[in-house]
């Protein structure tokens, strides 16, 4: 028994070890695909100039490398900046805040089996950073503390938009737990663990809960993005409204690191929608990811399944903000109170209903699923007629503009110059005889 505990234990540090190095090295990628992905959304280049040759003429081959360097390059600018605080702060709290946001995200990811057992002679061990019994609660504990981090940002800086931004996100993020937490709850019901090997196990049997439990998936992802501050609930940064948001006096490595923490609470809360709903490390017809493959190979298998899963939900994450508006604050807020909250209790008496009798299988969830999105579509018109709209946008007329002109007359927004209405005002429209 000492033996098995001292090789748990000892594996469980080396893991915890490389997977905390795998994600600091993917943060600082993640910036770099972030950079990339709106790049191509928005028909740009992004990094392309920065490679790994540090000046020097013998390492002129990797000069540029379609700019992977660029992640290292600002690290190196973040590192030398001055490090500047302004007069009035809180300098203990505006030190701590930074840390304070990214030692939550850096300890979630503890209870992940990222590669799920693994046989070392006669013992066979998990390939996890921590094994414990309420895995699921203590990610959810953890996770919750990151907020302070930003709020005391916020308060610590002396600035009143900082101020504005660190409330908004508190508000946002404690709003938010409660829809998070009852599609987690969801989830759980139909799981029946809180075990982190025994929910990939229950999917491997019976299918991964994204089928299952699809409105469960979806409100577990849009609160996601809410607690990790991502847009469009992106309301704490808010450039437009509030400079910068919470860290708008922030500089150097302390400004840095709220950037590595929101790029570290988006990898690890992947990581936990990858444990829920899309398996863990399981992949249909790879027998490598089964529980039963415990050799080595199936080990870096499973650790590379699961962190194919995490980069792709990160990518989609990215998408989504170079994709969609930022909502309006109200928004965001009522969107939570009077469509999330309501929606997720209403799942989670179902799921109930469904699991007293005795029907969890997936076409049974999947059918009960349609079921609430159809009860969902026919009562919402309804709530509309009886208590109205508040929070639709209606366009307000203003007087004299193109869309409300003065009666008896026509406004023209169009150009009027010669040489704005010309495509080539320089070379002119004829086409050149080279």
């Amino acid at each position: 028994m000492n033996g098995l505990v001292s090789t748990q234990l000892v594996v469980s540090l080396v893991t915890a070890a490389i997977v905390v190095h795998v994600i600091l090295v993917l943060v600082a990628y993640c910036i770099y695909l972030e950079r990339k992905i709106s790049a191509y959304i928005q028909d740009r280049v992004g990094p392309n100039r920065v490679g790994f040759d540090f000046g020097q003429e013998w390492l002129r081959p990797l000069r540029g490398a379609w700019g992977l360097g660029q992640p290292l390059a600002d690290g190196i600018k973040f590192l030398l900046k001055e490090d500047y605080a302004p007069r009035n702060v809180d300098k203990i709290l505006f030190t701590l805040a930074p840390v304070m946001s990214l030692v939550p995200a850096l300890l979630g990811f503890m209870i992940i089996p990222w590669g799920g057992m693994w046989s070392i002679g006669d013992e066979t061990v998990h390939v996890a950073g921590a094994v414990v019994n309420v895995g699921i609660i203590y990610l959810l504990a953890v996770a919750s503390i990151g907020a302070y981090g930003i709020t005391v940002g916020g308060w610590a800086s002396n600035n009143k938009y900082s101020f504005l931004g660190g409330l908004r996100a508190t508000a946002q993020m404690i709003s938010y737990e409660i829809p998070l937490g009852l599609s987690l709850l969801a989830a759980l019901l139909v799981l029946g663990t809180f075990l982190p090997t025994e929910i990939i196990t229950y999917q491997i049997e019976h299918g991964w809960l994204i089928a299952s439990q699809p409105i469960a998936c979806v409100l577990f992802f849009v609160c996601a993005l809410a607690e990790a501050n991502r847009a469009p609930f992106d309301n704490a940064e808010a450039e437009q409204e509030l400079v910068g948001g919470y860290h708008t006096e922030y500089s150097s490595m302390r400004f840095a690191l709220f950037f590595l923490a929101e790029y570290a609470h988006m990898i690890t809360s992947s990581a936990f929608f990858a444990l829920i709903f899309l398996g863990g490390y399981h992949l249909p017809f790879v027998g490598l990811t089964s529980p039963e493959s415990t050799s080595f190979l199936a080990v870096v298998t499973k650790f590379g399944v699961y962190f194919g899963k995490v980069v792709l939900l990160v990518c989609l994450m990215m998408w989504i903000r170079w994709t969609l508006p930022r909502l309006r604050y109200d928004q965001v807020m009522m969107l939570n109170w009077q469509s999330l909250i309501p929606l997720s209790l209403a799942l989670v008496v179902g799921t109930s209903v469904m699991v007293h009798l005795g029907q969890t299988s997936l076409p049974a969830m999947l059918l009960f699923n349609v079921g609430v999105v159809v009860a969902v579509m026919l009562i919402q018109p309804l709530v509309r007629a009886w208590f109205g709209n508040p929070t639709a946008n209606s366009k307000i007329a203003l007087y004299g503009s193109r869309f409300s002109p003065v009666a008896g007359e026509a406004v023209s927004t169009a150009p009027t110059e010669a040489m704005a209405l010309e495509d080539r005002p320089v070379e002119g429209t004829a086409e050149s005889s080279t």
